[in-house]
């Protein structure tokens, strides 16, 4: 089956999860054909990209949880970051993130959740 013909083609969904329960739901949303964009923190990339085992210089958890899907680093901590986050929560159909409570809205995105 092509990647166009999947359930959730056409489907975009941004990924700002990280380690284990974020990552490997968007995972199997791009498994299923959505295009996930994963945001990662410039300079150092997701936490798992660092854990070993590593093959060809790879940590390997961060491969297996993070296939199919297109990486972007944006620094969320300053307003170009979080201004072009919001663009590209515009143009997502699901944000995504493992947060602690109240992290959406201080990156002025609301409440996170999906909309309809």
């Amino acid at each position: 089956m092509t990647r166009a013909n999947r359930p959730l083609a056409g489907v975009r969904v941004l990924d700002l999860t990280r380690v284990l329960a974020g990552p490997f739901c968007s995972m199997l949303l791009g498994d299923m054909g959505a295009e996930v964009i994963k945001i990662e923190e410039p300079g150092r990339g997701d936490d798992t990209r660092h854990w070993p085992p590593f093959a060809g210089g790879e940590a390997t958890y961060f491969m297996s949880v993070n296939r199919n899907k297109q990486s972007l680093t944006l620094n969320l901590k300053a307003p170009e970051g979080r201004k072009i986050l919001k663009r590209l929560v515009t143009r997502s159909r699901c944000p995504s993130g493992n947060f602690r409570p109240g992290q959406w809205s201080a990156f002025g995105l609301g409440t996170g959740r999906c909309p309809g």
